[in-house]
């Protein structure tokens, strides 16, 4: 790992949430400061970021950018941006691209953006990233290819891997036996789990019907269900009466649930820009299925870590959860090689390769 860097290292983000974004934020500042870097990050005082880095070296200062103008925002970054006099400025949110492009030009620090979802590109941001001096970076290769698709310069979008800290999806000893007591679950069910939003773009309604139709077949299988989100309640009605769907809701604590499940499914049916609960799944050892559909091949290795199905096809979601369910020895193979797999996601790695990419950057130790 790289030693403390002669400039800090100053990374914007103010959105509250706890979403995919904010995650990756929180994996790389952590990642970043275990490493040696002097990090600071801008945040929302009360959001998601700033209460998962609260005990951790990242040095936090707040403030909120409601829009791409918020004087209040700008007077906060300007601020900072005099008092750090940073080595590097990165950004996740879009909103913040412009004040982050304007301040440090004026100040001749270098700037990274990272690009998460793939969404449509205002005409002034694709102005932006295809002609300001920056450097882009895309969290998987699929986004990488739909930046291109969508005007940005292939030269200008580069590609650093959805860092996970693996150590974490490490279950605590006896959960599994611990909460599928609590559910009712025998020790013979084959417990498909899904971790996410409860909306019908995930395959949220899809993958339910393939686990009743697997399950009228083998009664073993049955479903865990993390999350909620803007079609919960559509989702709970449909499952009423279902007692082997079991609804767990949203839960801060996912890794004791992580091992109390048979394997883990993405069931997209329209396309995601990564699958990172199928690389925290297999962290786990777990198996996984994933919807051949946008970035979710990436996550894992098809055919050796898990199974690559087609977005909302019944039949082959149904039989590939009953070969699952019926071959120990299938589910422990898959899990192994997962393991394997997500070593390139380690936290750890993906700040190495940052720093190394930042040398271009003039941000050297």
């Amino acid at each position: 790992m790289a030693g403390p860097m002669r400039r800090p290292l100053l990374w914007v983000g103010t959105n509250p949430g706890g979403g995919g974004t904010e995650t990756h934020m929180i994996t790389m500042l952590r990642a970043l400061a275990e490493a040696g870097v002097e990090v600071h990050a801008l945040v929302h005082p009360q959001g998601k970021i700033a209460a998962a880095l609260e005990d951790t070296p990242v040095q936090l200062h707040f403030g909120r950018f409601h829009n791409s103008a918020d004087p209040n925002g700008i007077a906060v970054l300007q601020r900072l941006l005099r008092q750090l006099r940073p080595g590097l400025v990165v950004g996740s949110f879009s909103k913040e691209y412009w004040p982050l492009a304007l301040s440090t030009r004026a100040r001749g620090i270098p700037l990274l953006l990272f690009r998460h979802m793939d969404l449509p590109i205002r005409p002034s941001t694709r102005w932006l990233l295809s002609r300001w001096p920056l450097r882009l970076v895309a969290i998987s290769r699929y986004l990488q290819r739909r930046l291109v698709e969508r005007g940005i310069p292939a030269a200008r979008v580069e590609y650093l891997p959805n860092p996970v800290f693996l150590e974490d999806f490490v279950p605590p000893p006896g959960s599994r036996e611990r909460l599928r007591q609590q559910l009712g679950i025998a020790d013979d069910v084959f417990l498909v789990g899904y971790v996410g939003a409860w909306h019908r773009g995930k395959g949220i309604f899809a993958l339910a019907e393939a686990i009743d139709a697997a399950h009228v077949q083998d009664a073993r299988v049955q479903g865990l269900w993390l999350g909620g989100g803007a079609h919960e309640e559509a989702f709970r009605t449909a499952m009423a009466g279902r007692p082997w769907q079991h609804l767990q809701g949203w839960t801060d604590l996912v890794t004791p649930w992580y091992g109390a499940m048979d394997a883990l499914a993405l069931p997209s049916i329209e396309p995601d820009t990564f699958g990172r609960v199928l690389v925290e799944a297999q962290a786990v050892g777990l198996p996984v299925l994933g919807a051949d559909i946008g970035g979710i091949p990436e996550a894992f290795a098809a055919g050796k870590s898990g199974l690559l199905l087609p977005p909302g096809d019944l039949a082959a979601w149904r039989e590939a959860l009953l070969g699952l369910g019926h071959s120990a020895a299938l589910r422990a193979s898959l899990g192994a090689e997962g393991r394997v797999y997500v070593q390139s996601f380690a936290a750890q790695r993906v700040a190495e390769a940052f720093l190394h990419q930042s040398n271009a950057l003039g941000y050297a130790a």
